[in-house]
């Protein structure tokens, strides 16, 4: 017996509906999408600030700024 727990009340998944099946595979399915998304996300940020870091270290020095 595999049991999910919603709103902190357990359910039997072998007892529900094939809605309600379906309703919870979409549900998981949003979840794993979203946790893949964030991931990602952690990734591109990463990647950009690397990118900024980089661009800044080849961007021509200002000489009028140079000494203040």
């Amino acid at each position: 017996m595999t049991t999910i727990t919603i709103d902190n009340k357990p359910y039997d998944i072998d007892q529900l509906s094939s809605e309600a099946k379906a309703q919870l595979q979409s549900l998981q399915f949003c979840d794993a999408e979203l946790a893949r998304l964030q991931a990602q996300t952690a990734v591109l940020q990463t990647a950009r600030m690397a990118y900024a870091k980089a661009l800044q270290d080849v961007l021509p020095v200002d000489d009028k700024n140079k000494y203040s």
